[in-house]
């Protein structure tokens, strides 16, 4: 039985609750932590595995893992096909309902999900990557985004990473969520784009709002975690220690945070994309199993 902290049961009891199980095609199924997770998933009820990729590596894993037995379909997909492809059309002919990455390269995963001919992008809006994580020395859910997708984000875009994050946080049980726009300094300096960028945000959420959050920034890591960094700064910050999601100026930014609170303080984390027409878990292939599990949960509630 996997465990994970409460602060996300929200999410685990809202995939649980659908009507039937999801059928959840998993593409390069051969990696041990996805295939715990989405056979978790399976005990717990709210997920059907499709297994897609190399079928020799895969029953071996799935008979070192003890989970042999369990009742799953099997599709292999040669050398010669796409297997991402291959589980886009599935849930297209109403054969599956979610995608889910397993042992295969985030770009290749990827790049059939953007693929507009595949139309599994919804109508005017930006697909991005959310992480929401939870490790011992927070004490709530923080939501980071972009992870994955976006390199060096425009004003635009990082505007439409804050309506999926509180999109996301709101299905996951987060009313309000109070956003931060995570920048190297908390004053705006024309030296550093980001924090001027940052400030015209906030303006532009201010003059009308870009979703139903609190909105803050520009504004450094360590006072956007802790308020007593913030009492100790002399920094006027209610939201400083009560984030739920970070906004990031660039993908290292967001991808340094994400592997830092997994390596270092053994976070447990939900990654899905937002701004698909389709439940998407995006989980990593180095990440434990509850990881996978938690994705597959985080993306099943998405579509509730």
């Amino acid at each position: 039985m996997l465990t994970y902290p409460k602060e996300f049961e929200h999410i685990v009891e809202k995939a649980k609750s659908v009507d039937r199980p999801r059928k959840v095609a998993v593409v390069g199924a051969n990696s041990a932590n996805i295939l715990q997770g989405v056979f978790a998933a399976q005990e717990a009820g709210f997920a059907e595995p499709i297994l897609i990729g190399n079928f020799r590596k895969t029953k071996e894993m799935l008979e070192e893992l003890g989970l042999a037995d369990r009742d799953y379909d099997f599709y292999p997909v040669n050398n010669n096909g796409n297997p991402v492809q291959f589980a886009i059309e599935m849930i297209g002919a109403g054969s599956a309902d979610v995608l889910m990455r397993g042992n295969i390269m985030t770009r290749d995963f990827l790049l059939p999900v953007m693929n507009k001919t595949n139309h599994l992008i919804k109508e005017g809006r930006l697909v991005t990557h959310i992480n929401v994580m939870k490790c011992d020395e927070y004490d709530r859910l923080l939501a980071i985004s972009d992870c994955t997708l976006l390199v060096e984000p425009s004003i635009e875009q990082r505007e439409e990473v804050i309506r999926n994050m509180v999109e996301a946080l709101k299905n996951f049980g987060i009313e309000k969520p109070n956003i931060a726009l995570l920048s190297l300094v908390e004053k705006p300096s024309f030296h550093m784009r980001d924090t001027v960028e940052a400030q015209t945000i906030v303006m532009h959420h201010n003059e009308e709002p870009i979703a139903d959050c609190n909105l803050f920034g520009p504004i450094t890591y360590d006072l956007i975690i802790s308020k007593e960094a913030a009492d100790l700064k002399h920094y006027e910050c209610e939201y400083s220690g009560k984030f739920d999601g970070i906004v990031v100026p660039n993908l290292l930014a967001g991808n340094l945070i994400c592997k830092f609170w997994d390596a270092h303080l053994h976070g447990y984390a939900c990654s899905v994309l937002t701004g698909t027409t389709i439940p998407v878990a995006l989980s990593g292939r180095s990440e434990s199993p509850a990881h996978s599990f938690l994705s597959l949960a985080g993306a099943i509630a998405m579509f509730k």
